[in-house]
C-alpha cells in the first residue's frame, strides 16, 4: 500500500477541483469520483460508461448506484451515487458525446487513455497516468504531504470520520479489519487523539 496522505483542506480539495475541470473533464471526474466513492484506484479505472449510465437512454441519465466487483477482494460492491459525483459524471459524458444506448459506446472505459499507440478510447489510463495526474494538481494548490492514487479512498474516509461517521461503519465500507487499522489509514495523527483530552475539560 502506498505510504499517503488523505487531503484534509477542504479549501485545496475545491481548488483541485476547479483547476482539474477547467483542464480536463476526464480527470475532474476521477477526482470527484474518488473521493466520494472511497472506491480503490484498480476498481476506478476499470469502470465504463455502462457502469455509471442508465442503459436504453441516448443522452445521459446518471445511474443512482454503481455495482461492481472489486478486483483486490473479488466482493461485489454496490453503493449509492451523491449529487455532486452524479452532476460530475453527467456533464462529463455530455461533453464526451457519448450515446448512451448504444452497446459499444457502453463498454468504453468512463477514463479512456489518449496515449499514442492506443486505440481511442479502449484502454483505461494507467495507475501511473493517475497518479501524475494527481500529483501535478496537488503541487500547484501546494499540498506538501505526500499525494498518490490511494489518496482519493483516504480523503473520502478521512471526511467521513471527520463529517461524525461511526468509525466502526467506515471500517466496514473499507473492509478493514479492526478500527486501529481504519484510524492509522485515514491518518488520524496522534495530536488529533490528544486534543480530544486536551479540548474536553468537563
Amino acid at each position: 500500500m502506498e505510504f499517503v496522505q488523505p487531503i484534509r483542506d477542504k479549501a485545496k480539495i475545491d481548488a483541485m477541483k476547479k483547476l482539474l475541470k477547467a483542464s480536463n473533464m476526464r480527470d475532474y471526474v476521477l477526482f470527484t469520483l474518488g473521493i466520494n466513492s472511497g472506491l480503490r484506484i484498480s476498481d476506478l479505472l476499470t469502470l465504463t460508461v455502462g457502469d455509471v449510465a442508465i442503459k436504453g437512454k441516448k443522452t445521459p441519465s446518471i445511474s443512482d448506484r454503481i455495482t461492481l466487483k472489486e478486483a483486490k477482494t473479488g466482493k461485489t460492491k454496490s453503493f449509492p451515487l451523491g449529487d455532486t459525483a452524479k452532476k460530475a459524471i453527467r456533464e462529463y459524458l455530455k461533453s464526451r458525446k457519448y450515446d448512451c444506448s448504444d452497446p459499444e459506446q457502453r463498454s468504453t472505459p468512463l477514463f479512456p487513455s489518449r496515449k499514442r499507440g492506443v486505440e481511442k478510447g479502449s484502454r483505461p489510463i494507467s495507475r501511473i497516468q493517475a497518479y501524475r495526474i494527481l500529483n501535478d494538481v496537488a503541487k500547484v494548490v501546494g499540498i506538501e504531504e505526500r499525494i498518490g492514487t490511494h489518496t482519493l479512498r483516504k480523503t473520502f474516509a478521512y471526511h467521513a470520520y471527520q463529517s461524525g461517521y461511526d468509525l466502526s461503519m467506515i471500517q466496514k465500507l473499507l473492509n478493514h479489519s479492526s478500527p486501529g487499522v481504519t484510524l492509522r489509514y485515514i491518518g488520524i495523527t496522534q495530536d488529533e487523539m490528544d486534543n480530544v483530552y486536551l479540548s474536553l475539560n468537563l
